[in-house]
């Protein structure tokens, strides 16, 4: 038996179904299945964390002046960048002409936190309060000097646009703990400005395209085109894509093909996201000291903070990888007020999400990650002022912090010089980074790869070493 569509079958399915978003929403198969192409279970040895929430600060937060304190570049704030700490090494386009690289001090106080004594700024008081359960790394490096390949390669592991993302990595490997929500979903602050952030950033790559993230928005639809449109009930969303359903599997039977499969489990995720996403985004119910923890724009839907709280609320249903962005960090000019906003903007709500976790018993199998594509220079780009300057890419050493999921609390890792300007013990490269996270969610990152044009990709393409110091 043959199906026959009369006009533009897309236009057909649109008109029929309405406004379910068969075309524009990434999800999984039914059931949790494991994908690792060498025939084994999608974990290779038993996993510390089963879920990871990454926090990224797109931009570039300024490692000199929130997690790596260096006291000679207050002694020398004006003086000139010594050529033999520069080695010649590249500079943007944006301060590689000025005829001087006059080091800047940072104007923020620091001082020790928690039992470990990790030393933070004055910008992050609300880190202080967990830095017994962090691991901050001062010791991160990338290739990378411009944004775009920078945050491509820090949310791919490939500098150039068009490789899967961690998420899709992880969807694709380890499949979904809830049957009712995409495994991985992203959200952005709303109203920021600052570096565009592209689709593709969340995107499935060379993965079949039900890995890619799922994007939350505020507002009365979290998931664009998924509620039902006027005139049309859930028992006729039901019938419809009962239909829907059968017409599909009679193309099936006449031409096998993964893509049917795959829109048949589009559309029955959709049908389920309707009824669970709602419940899931719904924070009335949250008792008021919740809010107070995570501050009071946790109450502004949108907000960094209120993502942060709706980042629990997934973690507790079972959500594999939620990654939060939050730009604005690319303080080339007047870096003073503008890192003290993106501080009040997130350092409470970062902190929340921590003990939130914690006091819910989520952290032990939760990993936390913060931090952006690279750091910030120790001279300043354009005019030194006493109390305006901004600072440029740098990406020979910047820091990060992580907690939560099998990482070892309460300690730093990875040192750089007095001028802040290289790494002079244990450098973690990007794909370091990403073979030890794929470890703690039990996976061996060369074991985990998808053919593709005549070869095997993974995640930390031919590179990355597991590193064992941060694990718990």
């Amino acid at each position: 038996m043959s199906v026959r569509f009369h006009g533009d079958r897309r236009g057909w399915l649109q008109s029929f179904g309405g406004g379910i978003g068969i075309w524009a929403l990434a999800d999984l198969l039914s059931g949790p299945t494991a994908r690792a192409v060498d025939g084994s279970s999608g974990m290779h040895f038993p996993a510390r964390a089963r879920r990871v929430i990454w926090l990224f600060q797109s931009g570039g937060p300024s490692q000199l002046d929130l997690f790596d304190h260096k006291p000679l570049l207050n002694e020398k704030h004006g003086t000139e960048l010594p050529s033999e700490v520069r080695m010649g090494q590249r500079l943007t386009a944006m301060s590689g002409n000025q005829s001087s690289l006059p080091l800047a001090g940072s104007p923020f106080a620091f001082r020790p936190h928690g039992r470990c004594g990790t030393v933070l700024s004055e910008l992050l008081p609300h880190t202080g309060e967990i830095a017994d359960e962090l691991c901050v790394v001062r010791s991160l490096y990338t290739e990378a000097i411009n944004h775009g390949p920078g945050v491509t390669y820090m949310q791919t592991g490939s500098q150039f646009p068009g490789r899967p993302s961690m998420g899709a990595w992880l969807d694709y490997g380890l499949g979904s703990d809830n049957q009712e929500l995409p495994s991985f979903v992203v959200m952005v602050t709303k109203d920021k400005g600052g570096q565009p952030l592209l689709s593709r950033l969340w995107g499935s790559g060379f993965l079949p395209s039900r890995h890619q993230g799922v994007r939350f928005r505020s507002g009365k639809d979290p998931v664009l085109y998924l509620g039902n449109p006027d005139g049309i009930s859930r028992a006729g969303r039901r019938s419809m894509l009962t239909a829907l359903k059968e017409l599909h599997e009679l193309r099936l039977r006449e031409h096998p093909d993964p893509l049917i499969e795959t829109r048949i489990a589009q559309h029955e995720l959709a049908f389920r996201m309707q009824r669970a996403i709602p419940e899931a985004v719904d924070v009335s119910q949250e008792p008021e000291h919740v809010f107070d923890m995570y501050g009071p724009d946790s109450r502004t839907p949108g907000t960094y903070a209120a993502n942060c709280l709706l980042a629990r609320r997934l973690a507790e249903r079972g959500v594999r990888f939620i990654q939060l962005y939050h730009p604005g960090w690319d303080q080339h000019g007047s870096l003073v007020s503008g890192i003290r906003r993106q501080c009040q903007e997130t350092d409470q709500a970062s902190a929340a999400l921590v003990k939130d976790l914690r006091q819910r018993g989520l952290l032990d199998e939760t990993l936390v990650i913060w931090g952006g594509e690279f750091g910030r220079t120790n001279y300043c780009q354009g005019r030194l002022t006493a109390d305006s300057f901004g600072r440029d890419h740098h990406p020979r050493c910047f820091s990060m912090w992580l907690a939560g999921g099998g990482i070892r609390p309460g300690m730093t890792w990875g040192t750089t010089d007095p001028w802040g300007y290289n790494i002079v013990e244990n450098g973690l490269h990007i794909h370091d980074l990403h073979a030890t996270l794929l470890h703690l969610l039990g996976i061996d990152h060369e074991r985990l790869t998808y053919r593709y044009q005549g070869r095997r990709f993974r995640l930390t393409d031919v590179h990355g070493q597991v590193v064992s110091d941060i694990l718990a």
